[in-house]
């Protein structure tokens, strides 16, 4: 099963670093991981967040988050588009699916007493 993550919306914010107290370095990122299967291709929930400062170098965690940075965070949240709660099938679902059908119809065709 292979894991695909998808970006969903990148912000560059303007509010302070709670570590280095810059205004020019945080980003915030929103993502989205897709899991694929050999029959099909669907998206997870859960949409993940991370808030880096490129200023220091260091990822900023919610628990050392301002009240700012929360504000602009359920902003950019909103603004975050997510991938449709999809399943996506794939060819070889479709004969697997088609094949069973067609065994199904035989076997009973060739057991019901004429």
């Amino acid at each position: 099963m292979k894991k695909k993550i998808h970006t969903l919306h990148t912000a560059r914010l303007k509010n302070n670093c709670p570590t280095c107290f810059g205004t020019d370095g945080l980003e915030i990122n929103f993502t989205q991981a897709e899991k694929e299967t050999m029959f099909s291709t669907k998206p997870a929930t859960d949409i993940e967040h991370t808030l880096y400062c490129h200023t220091c170098k260091n990822q900023i965690f919610p628990v050392n988050w301002t009240e700012d940075i929360e504000r602009v965070f359920d902003y950019n949240k909103k603004i975050a588009e997510t991938n449709k709660h999809y399943l996506k099938v794939k060819p070889l679902f479709y004969i697997v699916f088609i094949v069973a059908i067609v065994l199904v119809a035989t076997t009973t065709y060739l057991l019901l007493p004429a």
